[in-house]
């Protein structure tokens, strides 16, 4: 019941999702294949081949694609990518900063972007297997 100016007027309930954070996921996975590819029409160095960062990044495009709260097996997908791209390019940006790469150099910031989107996107990945494994508990 609303009852801020008085009336009684019934306010429906949000739709509760079981901590889906798939939207979050897709945008993130969009944004780290752009990064991939301006890196590489750069010729910014990655840890990776050109073939590879171009493969990868229509990976995460045709994940981010598919990524739907019905199909939960696509989340365990995204959570292997996300690991993957984290491991990959967190630890070759931590290398990079370690051997004195400033933090303006190209292959540091794209990289350390790179593992930080990695990063967030396991972080919503995980939030969404756990709903999706809570809600089968439930069941």
């Amino acid at each position: 019941m609303y009852e801020g100016d008085g009336t009684s007027e019934v306010v429906p309930p949000r739709h509760k999702r079981f901590h889906y954070h798939g939207d979050e996921v897709r945008v993130l996975f969009v944004v780290a294949a752009v990064v991939l590819v301006v890196a590489e029409s750069t010729n910014t160095p990655l840890p990776i081949s050109p073939v590879l960062a171009v493969t990868l990044a229509m990976i995460l495009i045709i994940a981010a694609g598919i990524t739907n709260p019905a199909q939960r097996s696509i989340h365990w997908l995204n959570a292997l990518l996300s690991a993957a791209g984290t491991l990959l390019f967190g630890t070759t940006a931590v290398g990079y900063y370690r051997g004195g790469a400033s933090l303006l150099t190209r292959s540091f910031t794209f990289t350390e972007a790179l593992a930080l989107l990695s990063l967030v996107a396991l972080y919503f990945t995980t939030r969404t297997i756990r709903g999706i494994l809570q809600r089968e508990d439930k069941n």
